[in-house]
């Protein structure tokens, strides 16, 4: 039966269908790690790329698109989680499989779910927060600011989920609260403005979801002066956050290989391709599923976690103003 099901993989298309361009991640990790792996497993496979730019409509004829061209299997990122519901429901009415990626699709069981931990995440950069800030002294009582990622993204509820249950815990009294709108940075920067004029000095951190989120909360200190600018978590280890951290401007990220989910969303593809039942490491949302656990990359293991592992090199971070910085951490010489 082996040839047959060979014989179903060979020039079969599968689309990547990518939410949004608020983070770099999706061109520069995301794609090119799904493309390398699909190269090995299937080279004679047609691969479709898009990108939603946080768009459910255009997502929904990307999507009708794909299925148009002969699409079987469509590897999706939701710009929509709940919208996604329907998607899943249209692709298996015609026989085409669905592998959720990054963000679940909690309404409606994909074939497979392909992610990192998200609620993971939250909880260990807010818990990653909490201990820096008792280290340093700060009483409990102290006040926080919480910006979430999009209302309409589940894995952002993820994420907000494990941030709550470190925060709840900490004894640290959150101030306010807000849900980024497509996880645009410029929303999270005029929300933490207004928060900054409200709050003052009376905020001693924020837990920002991801990095996007994390630079337009810098940015709001920023501009209002604050110096130092309280401790900010992030989360997708962006050049742009890596070079923050090393200047002291953000407290911590989340080093998120997105090659390694995507790299197993090819696997799990090809496996569906050809008829195979990928096994489930663990079940989310009725949907069997393979969750990563990232790390945390602060300014002490950042040399570790990011540079000595070739996530990022030195010659793309330690650019202009940040040179001192990676000097002074011995990234560079």
């Amino acid at each position: 039966m082996a040839a047959p099901a060979f014989a179903q993989a060979e020039n079969a298309t599968i689309a990547f269908l990518m939410p949004d361009q608020g983070s770099t991640r999706y061109e520069e990790h995301d794609w090119p790690g799904f493309q390398a792996e699909m190269q090995k497993l299937c080279a004679n496979c047609n691969l479709i790329y898009q990108n939603a730019t946080a768009d459910a409509a255009l997502q929904q004829q990307q999507f009708n698109s794909a299925i148009t061209q002969g699409a079987t299997v469509i590897v999706l990122d939701p710009v929509d989680s709940s919208a996604a519901a329907s998607l899943v429901q249209q692709a298996h009415a015609q026989g085409v499989k669905v592998i959720a990626y990054d963000r679940p699709i909690p309404d409606t069981p994909a074939d497979y779910y392909v992610s990192f931990d998200n609620e993971g995440i939250g909880r260990a950069i807010a818990q990653s927060l909490v201990d820096h800030l008792k280290a340093e002294g700060v009483p409990e009582g102290a006040g926080v600011l919480q910006i979430n990622g999009s209302p309409t993204d589940a894995a952002a509820g993820l994420i907000r989920d494990g941030i709550d249950s470190a925060l709840d815990a900490s004894g640290y009294e959150t101030l306010a609260e807000f849900d980024t709108p497509d996880w645009v940075p410029a929303e999270a920067q005029q929300w933490a403005s207004g928060q900054i004029t409200r709050f003052g000095d009376q905020i001693v951190g924020v837990a920002a979801a991801n990095d996007g989120t994390a630079g337009g909360a810098i940015a709001a200190f920023k501009a209002a002066g604050v110096d130092p600018v309280p401790p900010v978590t992030g989360n997708d280890a962006v050049i742009a956050a890596l070079q923050l951290i090393i200047s002291g401007d953000q407290y911590n990220t989340i080093s998120k290989p997105s090659e390694i989910v995507a790299a197993a969303a090819a696997q799990v593809a090809y496996k569906l391709l050809n008829g195979e039942t990928p096994e489930a490491k663990t079940t989310l949302y009725d949907t069997p599923s393979e969750l990563f656990v990232p790390v945390v990359v602060t300014r002490e293991n950042i040399k570790a976690e990011i540079f000595d592992k070739d996530i990022a090199s030195a010659e793309e971070v330690c650019t202009g103003e940040y040179a001192e910085g990676c000097r002074e951490l011995g990234i560079l010489e």
